[in-house]
């Protein structure tokens, strides 16, 4: 069996005791953005999985888009990920 050559940890365990993978994060093309795509990077990026940096660039976000997801799942949980609840949770 021939493991590819990744960059960082193969695999992070999440606080819930579950595993996350590289194969755990969306493909590089993802265009349409749900809830739980966007969970997966953040969490990618918060346990060490991909660098912010390296998902910025791989996901062609700006780091203010990156961030505004981060502040939202921190203060208003997993639900303010969701596109119809941005005006719910957008900061004045």
């Amino acid at each position: 069996m021939y493991l590819k050559k990744v960059d960082g940890p193969r695999a992070v365990t999440l606080p819930c005791g579950r595993t996350m993978t590289q194969a755990d994060l969306p493909p590089a093309d993802t265009v349409r953005w749900v809830a739980s795509r966007k969970l997966a990077v953040v969490r990618g990026v918060l346990y060490g999985l991909i660098s912010q940096a390296d998902a910025c660039r791989r996901y062609q976000l700006s780091e203010e888009e990156f961030g505004e997801w981060v502040r939202a799942l921190s203060e208003h949980g997993e639900g303010a990920l969701k596109a119809t609840a941005v005006k719910k949770y957008r900061q004045p």
